[in-house]
């Protein structure tokens, strides 16, 4: 009866930290559409763009490099519904933006707004993937991967989904009333933290400056690979694609959301998929190095195809169609296995910080593609930032063939497909 009662609150636990992850990953989306399409239409460039997500990354950067410690003191919950709350401040404080403001201090407004989301992301992110690894029953943790996938893999569907909600809410309402339904929406969520138990993820013990730093070198390892591969995708999906579809393509509001937003639901849905298809496909056994390895340098070739394709002559539409599906395939299969290794090589005592390092260094690579990609488009186009998304993938590869195999002492049995 124990274990049943057990049980039923991990489940319940775990229900409570999707939910809140989902609501919160939706307005996420959006906001950053609803920020991109809006001051490219009222006529900035490129780099202006990407400078209003500046502070968005780097704050996301101090964020995870602190929130697993401030987690791990105060505990999960907490950090988890703060997150949540400075995202509906920030969606409150854009709402006050001025279009009569001069140019740098409406770009300074946001960049500031942008911080506070930075921070609310990447604290929401960090609890509820740490919690995963606390609220999933001891005697269930062969099916760690798989819960993991479900949180990650949904989680980036419903981004997209949060894509198509910030473009067709700038369409039909604005872009003021679209920032209120959002805050008020997520807001209602917020009074789900009071179902959740006290002191998820706190450890008695205090933490000094120095444990911050990740003492694991597998998990400094996958840091580092991280860093370019979450790089590689942002140095041409965050600036340049979105820039390229409305500016040089001419589509609308909608298609350039609905587009993305369907890419990102599809790579959502293979990550989900991940652990049946791995485990129909590859050995059967939990995720290796040697995985890591083979799906980050096919990754390699993709971004290298689709930037020969437009410099070949192939018609835009179908080159990047086509490629941004086997992109959006392959990346899939890396960041689920990537999000399966880094709570196979930690403990349940350092979760919350080696998960905050993990992220730290996720952000890192967000921050340095975001940037980039605004530069390089500005000056070289789509195809630089392919190029640069290439060699920038190539550097993960390489990275990962210094990781060892999860010790079987400490590695968390997998078992993909129950109840898929």
């Amino acid at each position: 009866m124990a274990t049943t009662t057990a049980s039923s609150a991990n489940f319940k636990n775990y229900v409570l930290v999707t939910l809140a992850y989902w609501g919160f990953t939706i307005t996420d989306g959006a906001l950053r559409m609803l920020v991109l399409l809006y001051f490219y239409n009222i006529g900035y460039t490129p780099i202006q763009i990407a400078s209003l997500f500046l502070f968005y990354e780097v704050f996301g950067v101090i964020t995870n490099f602190l929130g697993g410690w401030i987690g791990s003191q105060l505990g999960l919950k907490v950090t988890l519904y703060t997150g949540i709350g400075l995202q509906v401040f920030s969606l409150v404080m854009l709402s006050f933006l001025n279009p009569s403001w001069a140019q740098w201090l409406a770009v300074l407004y946001v960049m500031v707004a942008q911080a506070f989301s930075g921070i609310a992301k990447d604290l929401t992110k960090m609890s509820s993937k740490s919690a995963i690894r606390l609220v999933v029953p001891q005697d269930a943790q062969s099916s760690l991967f798989k819960w993991v996938a479900v949180l990650t893999g949904s989680k980036n569907a419903l981004k997209g989904v949060g894509f198509f909600v910030g473009s067709a809410l700038l369409a039909s309402v604005g872009f003021i009333n679209a920032l209120w339904i959002m805050a008020g929406g997520l807001s209602l969520i917020m009074f789900s933290g009071l179902l959740l138990p006290k002191g998820m993820g706190k450890i008695k013990k205090k933490v000094k400056f120095s444990q911050l730093f990740s003492k694991s070198r597998e998990i400094n390892i996958l840091s580092a690979a991280r860093f370019f591969l979450f790089g590689s995708r942002d140095v041409w999906f965050v600036v340049g694609l979105p820039v390229f579809l409305r500016g040089q393509l001419g589509w609308s509001f909608y298609q350039v959301g609905g587009f993305l937003a369907c890419w990102v639901i599809g790579y959502g849905i293979i990550q989900f998929l991940a652990p049946t298809l791995l485990q129909r496909f590859g050995s059967g056994g939990p995720p290796q190095s040697k995985t890591i390895q083979f799906w980050t340098f096919t990754l390699t070739a993709v971004p290298a195809a689709i930037a020969l394709a437009l410099q070949l002559g192939v018609p835009p539409n179908i080159a990047i169609i086509a490629g941004l599906f086997v992109f959006g395939v392959v990346f899939a299969f890396n960041s689920a296995v990537h999000s399966y290794l880094v709570l196979a090589f930690t403990d349940d005592d350092k979760v919350a910080l080696n998960v905050g390092f993990y992220y730290m260094a996720n952000s890192g690579g967000r921050l340095a593609g975001t940037v980039l990609s605004g530069l390089v488009y500005q000056f070289y186009g789509l195809v630089g930032c392919l190029w640069t998304s290439m060699f920038f993938v190539l550097a993960a590869g390489l990275i990962t063939l210094k990781l060892p195999n999860p010790q079987p002492s400490k590695a968390i049995a997998w078992k993909a497909g129950d109840g898929e």
